[in-house]
């Protein structure tokens, strides 16, 4: 088939849930309020709440943060195992009815409940139990989400050195453009075109100048990833607005040209989707039916969203007037690139895409792919330029998960200061990270995020509910994101018993328990609603 039709058959899906859907949930549920002063203009703290000087600053922000590796990697593994159309089908009607309801959701509740998190709504809107289930769910999971990501940042920098020098180069040219705008008060077309020039120098250095480790580093993806433990920790606890805020701004310019050259690249190239659509029903993650739904998380729906919605950008936005287009439109984007890095594997001749999977990794696959969708654009340089924008999304996600981490930790066992809830969390991920065990870790990241998406809607549903509004928009993507998951959980669970997997299993269970427990404390608000 050709892979300029099936791109131009999502962008109109995706254009019709973004004019129609979203207006009908925000008419029908979630209204927005122009007028209304949102948690970053009436606290504005200097530290985590500080509204956006352009609401595109804070689009660039929270897609950066939401588009990690994973609507990349996801769409590569699930594509190799059941094929490119039930991967293609879940992408969109995933980002349209649940992962956009679930992003705009999670924003619109913190934005009504001065930009707490879902974990904290939870505690006011079911019970304070759920607030502690809840937040100590999520806090597992970012743990998962911060050892999956250090892997695979410290994998990209030993395979592809000449983008180490970028990747690692934007945090003193970030902190520079942040510094311009908000304490020089420094023009932002300005301040940015003087970043991306500083990127641009950097990405051409990089070329010239590959960073490899002496050969006496006996394994440089744990020294990377020990490494990429102290960025986190730095980045974590200082204020948004010096590193985070421009970093990722910065880093979203490159992250767009990515998606605008791929899209440009499937119309020019336009190569047939050479791969089988569909390759069978069971494959060594198991069977499409549940496994599809966790392996495939960002690029549809994903919990990890929700902490993004009502962790950082809630307390960033400067009107509900940008709701929507952030919190709906962001995810559309997402489900996007998720498109894009499926066509481009799907499009490599089966035997070369085997031969570097079992070869290399997921990300080699998606390079090579990508690298001829844009050869008219980037001769030679398109499969360095795709681990460049992977890794951008990847340390992205790193920065954001960690802050997060910390939110969570504060409101969970009250520490007082940034450093305690920071480390904990940090050090747990990163010996995590050094076992090595990627895919064990993905299919569990995976499982547990979904679960996250799953229950982040019941918190939304029963916020609703007690506040007389219709949930049926919400509600029915949390039973099945959270039937769909918990099946997942047991079937690995079952696997990691199999094979004697105690840390996974035990993951496992606690992920299993902490989940139904906020299911059943939130059942009682839908029957107390039902009961008048």
């Amino acid at each position: 088939m050709n892979s300029a039709i099936v791109l131009i058959l999502v962008l109109i899906s995706f254009a019709l849930g973004y004019f129609i859907y979203l207006r009908l949930l925000i008419r029908k549920v979630f209204p927005l309020d122009f007028n209304r002063k949102t948690p970053a203009v009436e606290i504005n703290d200097g530290l985590d709440y500080i509204p956006a000087k352009n609401w595109l600053i804070l689009f660039g922000h929270h897609f950066a943060s939401i588009a990690g590796a994973a609507p990349i990697l996801g769409p590569v593994i699930a594509f190799s195992i059941w094929g490119w159309v039930p991967a293609i089908l879940w992408i969109v009607l995933g980002s349209i009815f649940l992962g956009g309801v679930h992003d705009f959701s999670a924003l619109y509740v913190s934005l009504r409940n001065k930009g707490v998190s879902v974990s904290e709504v939870g505690s006011s809107a079911v019970s304070p139990y759920t607030k502690y289930l809840y937040s100590g769910f999520i806090l597992l999971t970012l743990i998962l989400i911060i050892a999956v990501f250090e892997y695979f940042c410290a994998k990209t920098f030993v395979d592809k050195p000449e983008i180490v020098l970028p990747s690692l180069g934007l945090i003193p040219i970030a902190i520079i453009v942040g510094f311009l705008i908000y304490h020089l008060n420094f023009n932002t077309f300005f301040a940015t075109l003087l970043g991306l020039c500083g990127l641009g120098f950097l990405i051409y250095l990089g070329g010239y100048f590959p960073i490899t480790l002496p050969s006496g580093i006996n394994n440089p993806i744990n020294f990377w990833i020990i490494l990429l433990m102290f960025y986190c920790i730095f980045a974590a606890v200082l204020p948004v607005n010096i590193l985070l805020q421009p970093r990722d701004y910065l880093s979203s310019f490159l992250l767009f040209a990515g998606v605008g050259l791929g899209v440009l690249g499937i119309v020019v190239v336009h190569p047939p989707l050479v791969s089988s659509g569909y390759i069978g029903f069971f494959g060594k993650l198991g069977p499409l039916w549940p496994m599809l739904f966790v392996t495939i998380a960002c690029g549809a729906i994903s919990g990890f969203h929700s902490l993004i919605s009502s962790g950082t950008t809630s307390k960033q936005l400067s009107s509900e007037r940008y709701a929507g287009r952030i919190g709906y439109g962001a995810m559309l984007m997402e489900g996007l690139l998720a498109t894009i890095a499926l066509i481009a594997v799907a499009s490599l001749k089966p035997q070369v895409f085997r031969a570097t999977l079992s070869s290399s990794s997921p990300v080699a696959c998606f390079g090579k792919g990508y690298g001829i969708l844009v050869s008219p654009f980037l001769k030679g340089h398109g499969a360095a330029f795709a681990v460049l924008i992977l890794n951008a999304f990847i340390l992205t996600t790193l920065d954001t998960a960690t802050r997060i981490s910390r939110y969570v930790g504060t409101e969970l066992f009250k520490f007082k200061g940034r450093i305690i809830p920071t480390l904990i969390p940090v050090i747990l991920a990163t010996l995590l990270a050094l076992c090595g065990k990627w895919m064990n870790i993905w299919t569990i990241f995976g499982a547990s995020n979904q679960l996250i998406a799953g229950l982040a809607l019941i918190v939304v549903s029963a916020w609703l509910v007690k506040n007389g509004r219709r949930a049926t928009f919400t509600l029915l993507p949390a039973v099945f994101m959270l039937v769909i998951t918990i099946w997942a959980l047991v079937y690995k669970l079952i696997t990691f018993i199999r094979t004697k997997n105690l840390t996974l299993s035990i993951i496992s269970v606690i992920l299993i328990i902490l989940a139904l427990a906020v299911v059943w404390s939130a059942k009682f608000v839908f029957v107390r609603r039902e009961n008048g």
